[in-house]
């Protein structure tokens, strides 16, 4: 895990809160059970394929984000850190065509129950540069947005 050096790497990480009104059981289990997952990871318009997901310290994760024009987008890494339903810390990276991965980065994801409702806050750094953050951030956005969903969704199947 590397740390910032400077202030430029620092302004490499993201950052988002958002809180869901749901148990923190249920968020925690969106993150952690591929079916869960394939209803709610990748932006608006793409399907998700899971291919790994052994949640467990040395566990690793491998899944296919499939955009609207069918072009596949791979994506593994390894689990540091797995604290249920409180933490979770992987490494993410990006599978490239030729072979080879996208520089690595850390998600470092925190679970806190408020009143019924669960507070999630997203950290992922460093980013070798401000426009991959920024477009991973466009992306976990419109992923979360479809999280917040699928978790109404369950809710409502809870409630019949």
């Amino acid at each position: 895990m590397r740390m910032p050096t400077d202030s430029r790497q620092e302004k490499n990480e993201l950052l988002i809160v958002r809180t869901f009104a749901a148990p923190r059981a249920l968020v925690f289990k969106a993150w952690t059970d591929m079916d869960s997952m394939m209803h709610w990871t990748g932006p608006k318009g793409f399907i998700s394929k899971g291919d790994k997901l052994d949640v467990r310290p040395g566990g690793s994760h491998r899944a296919c984000l499939i955009a609207p024009t069918g072009e596949e987008h791979w994506v593994s890494g390894k689990y540091i850190e797995v604290l249920p339903p409180h933490r979770l810390v992987f490494t993410h990276a990006w599978e490239l065509p030729n072979g080879k991965r996208s520089p690595e980065t850390v998600v470092t994801v925190d679970f806190t129950e408020k009143d019924g409702a669960t507070e999630m806050r997203f950290h992922q750094a460093f980013f070798e540069s401000s426009t991959s953050r920024d477009g991973h951030k466009g992306g976990w956005t419109e992923s979360f947005e479809r999280l917040e969903q699928f978790l109404a969704d369950c809710n409502k199947r809870d409630a019949r």
